[in-house]
């Protein structure tokens, strides 16, 4: 269970450093057309699926090539067969091109089948990559990335990779191929008519860069304000309960219209790019077909033009005219969409560029050590340890203490003294700046660092309980704790009678964030979790703060029971529940002001604890 440094306002989130950090993975675009060494890195998620994506490229090729063949059968059913009046000529050619249309519906229905697979495979290799990176991410990384970014990344944006596949890379490679097959075969047919007939193609080539282009940066804008969109829902709706509270719906509704509306006004703009260009193409289209009709009858009609061979020793035919009307269809349906399929690679490259970003944050708990022997006693030893969360403001400042096997050691000061940042430290969530941390008198770097979090138990105000039933939040899903030795450590916190009264015992599936249980039940599933998981150190921070008197009595208990044998470490603003702490440490602005016993510390008459104890005990008159 990860801890939340509650220390984190003594960081510096505006700090030119951390502001140029949040803004790389939100809005990293690459302006490159293509970016091969971008691309290499997708193909390589490939290479488990070769021989897949060899299959996709030859369909492609050969739905280019079979494309071709339609219109020379119609050029010689016209010519051969309706204009000579053979009927059994007529019908054969008829078949044959239902078989080379059948034959082409199977090739379309397999590639696209297969490109649509292939993608879907890469990005569901992807994002078990990202998710487990994101997993193992420092929480200095999450201090400062919107949740909201992230669901992008690992949703929205691994999407628009497998358009690379699907709309993108294979299919650019089909039209492309196809285009030139077209043009090529034309000229073979006739080159003065293909010539004339495709006069308007520059202008269509000039507008079709300039609308990808165009369309590019509107689809880039699309993206970062889709993350936008995310990151205030993530939020907003992990927060309800505050908005409601303080009746702020009203003010946030106005906030998501805003947000709202600049992500409608990017899609329209990338629409209106579309609407433009799509009717150039028309009308250039029309154009192609209008100089062919009027330059081939010419020279049908005309009598000289009748007479003149050409270059392949034959006559402009009826035929030929439907043909390259036909070849121009082929031709203009894939320039069409060429632009929208080149920025839908672009997109699917942005999203890449993006995805492997957050691959490439090398703020990931290194595994430095190799160490897990069979047991760990419990000592642990800080030596001079300084520690700040930006490398400016310091957190912690020269901290020395040593806690032996099976003793507590108990943490107290105001909020931002320090307290958790030592839990988060000894955790291995952050990195010391100097000095060492040791545990059993090996530095914590020596061990293996998810042995190392397995031996310690961390309890914290804020439970987390996942959407799930009360037995997988207690064991997280570990195959190897069984349901016996879940009951046996709830008996032992003394939780297990409620449990019990819930609708389904341990398979009742708790609501999102643990919603349809109290506080304090919450509390209790979090320190049987911890029993279950027999941790050689128990952290509590704050473990007892929210719940009500007849809990705390039950969870007094749970812990009693959960620090025998065990070296405990225990955050906490009610000075009742540390009294009997082996030592108590009070930490004020990240330095070590006191340590000693509860008695001890009590005898200094203008020390930090005894002010701590006389406004909890005496100056307001609250026993707690």
């Amino acid at each position: 269970m990860k801890l939340v440094s509650t220390d984190k306002q003594n960081s510096d989130p505006k700090s030119p450093q951390s502001a140029k950090e949040v803004k790389t993975p939100s809005t990293a675009v690459t302006g490159k057309a293509l970016d091969w060494k971008l691309l290499g890195r997708v193909m390589h998620y490939v290479k488990p699926y070769n021989k897949t994506f060899v299959i996709a490229v030859f369909l492609t090729v050969f739905l280019a090539a079979i494309a071709i063949v339609q219109p020379i059968l119609i050029q010689k059913t016209l010519d051969d067969y309706i204009l000579k009046d053979n009927y059994s000529g007529l019908v054969f050619m008829v078949e044959l091109m239902l078989a080379q249309l059948v034959i082409q519906t199977i090739a379309q229905y397999y590639q696209t089948y297969i490109t649509n697979w292939l993608g879907e495979s890469v990005i569901r290799d992807l994002r078990i990559d990202i998710f487990n990176h994101i997993t193992n991410l420092r929480l200095k990384y999450f201090d400062r990335t919107p949740i909201g970014v992230l669901i992008t990344r690992t949703v929205s944006d691994l999407e628009t990779i497998a358009d690379i596949f699907s709309e993108g890379l294979i299919s650019i490679m089909g039209d492309m191929l196809l285009v030139f097959a077209v043009i090529g075969y034309m000229t073979y047919i006739d080159w003065k008519l293909a010539l004339i007939t495709l006069i308007p193609m520059p202008f269509l080539f000039a507008s079709t860069y300039v609308f990808k282009e165009a369309i590019k940066s509107s689809f880039q804008e699309v993206r970062t304000q889709v993350a936008h969109l995310n990151t205030f829902l993530a939020e907003h709706i992990s927060g309800i309960s505050v908005i409601q509270y303080f009746a702020r719906e009203d003010q946030e509704m106005r906030k998501f219209v805003s947000v709202n509306k600049k992500y409608r006004d990017a899609n329209i703009r990338s629409n209106w790019y579309y609407s433009i260009f799509f009717p150039v193409v028309e009308v250039l289209f029309a154009m192609c077909i209008g100089l062919l009709v009027w330059y081939g009858c010419k020279r049908i009609l005309t009598d000289q033009q009748l007479a003149h061979l050409s270059a392949h020793g034959k006559v402009i035919s009826p035929g030929t005219i439907l043909e390259f009307i036909v070849y121009l269809n082929l031709l203009f349906r894939p320039i069409r969409q060429l632009a929208d399929k080149f920025n839908t690679l672009q997109m699917g490259m942005v999203g890449a560029d993006r995805i492997f970003k957050v691959l490439d944050t090398n703020e990931v708990a290194v595994n430095t050590g190799t160490l897990r022997p069979a047991k760990i006693n419990g000592d642990i030893d800080f030596s001079h340890v300084w520690f700040a969360y930006n490398d400016e403001n310091w957190v912690l400042k020269d901290i020395n203490f040593h806690v032996k096997p099976g003793e507590t050691l108990a943490l107290v000061g105001a909020t931002g003294a320090g307290k958790s940042s030592t839990i988060n430290i000894l955790n291995r969530f952050y990195e010391i700046s100097k000095g060492s941390v040791k545990v059993d008198g090996v530095d914590i770097h020596d061990y293996d660092v998810n042995y190392l979090r397995a031996q310690i138990a961390t309890v914290i105000q804020d439970v987390f309980l996942f959407t799930d039933t009360i037995a997988n939040n207690i064991s997280l899903n570990n195959e190897a704790i069984t349901r016996e030795q879940i009951i046996a450590a709830a008996k032992d916190v003394g939780a297990h009678e409620f449990i019990e009264r819930l609708p389904g015992g341990y398979d009742y599936n708790v609501m999102e964030r643990g919603s349809t249980l109290s506080a304090g039940q919450a509390q209790l599933i979090s320190f049987i979790r911890a029993l279950v998981y027999d941790p050689a150190i128990l952290v509590l921070d704050e473990a007892t703060s929210s719940v009500d008197t007849e809990t705390e009595v039950l969870i007094q208990n749970a812990i009693n029971k959960l620090m025998q044998g065990r070296t405990g470490i225990v955050i906490a603003h009610r000075l009742s529940t540390i009294q009997n702490a082996d030592r108590i440490i009070v930490l004020d602005h990240g330095e070590i002001k006191e340590i000693g016993t509860h008695q001890e510390l009590l005898k200094i008459e203008l020390g930090y604890y005894r002010k701590l104890y006389d406004l909890q005990f005496n100056s307001a008159g609250i026993s707690r």
